[in-house]
């Protein structure tokens, strides 16, 4: 209990002094759909994936405190492995099946946390959902939790140079109706499902 306190206590801390700074003054970002998240249960945010700031970006826009899977490797880069730790991101080994990331994904969900999925497992150079995997929807099954789906909206182009004069793009962060979980864990249930939240998040996108 002493430890969740002083997590929430810590991602507070972070979200305010460092991420809102960055996300409302320097991406002018705003929020759209904030109705739709669910307020009282826990639920397992879907989302595209365009840049490394997306993890502290959408858990600050939300309101609710939401584990990421990210990159072991991300852990090892100064200041953004400091705020993704700070922020309850837990290491993930890319295309490796870690029961041990799982078995901690369904831990924060029992204990009433958010998780975060990046649906694609990795970045995509053009901001969209291209190639989803099965995991979230397989989480949300064994974990009978409600999937979120988000589109975080120019995060694939955050910076750009003009005559060497940095250029920040104006991130748009939507949130869309929650989805149930899968009815079973057979193959045309995750699929129906993954594919279902691929085409929302890529509506939202536009």
């Amino acid at each position: 209990m002493k430890n969740h306190t002083i997590q929430k206590l810590i991602y507070e801390l972070v979200s305010k002094l460092l991420v809102f700074p960055i996300y409302k003054f320097v991406f002018k970002g705003y929020l759209i759909g904030r109705d739709n998240i669910p307020q009282k249960d826990s639920f397992i945010m879907v989302s595209n994936h365009g840049s490394l700031l997306d993890p502290p970006l959408l858990g600050h826009a939300l309101g609710r405190n939401i584990s990421f899977m990210a990159k072991a490797e991300l852990f090892r880069i100064p200041f953004l492995g400091f705020i993704i730790k700070a922020c309850g991101a837990y290491p993930v080994k890319r295309g490796i099946a870690d029961k041990n990331t799982i078995k901690t994904a369904c831990k924060k969900l029992s204990d009433d946390n958010c998780i975060g999925i990046f649906i694609d497992g990795t970045r995509q150079k053009n901001g969209r959902v291209n190639k989803p995997k099965q995991g979230a929807a397989l989480l949300a099954f064994k974990n009978q939790k409600l999937l979120l789906p988000v589109a975080i909206v120019n995060s694939h182009r955050l910076i750009r140079f003009r005559c060497f004069i940095p250029l920040f793009s104006k991130i748009v962060i939507k949130v869309g109706k929650p989805v149930q979980p899968p009815q079973s864990s057979s193959r045309h249930d995750l699929n129906s499902v993954t594919v279902h939240l691929q085409d929302k998040i890529n509506n939202l996108i536009g």
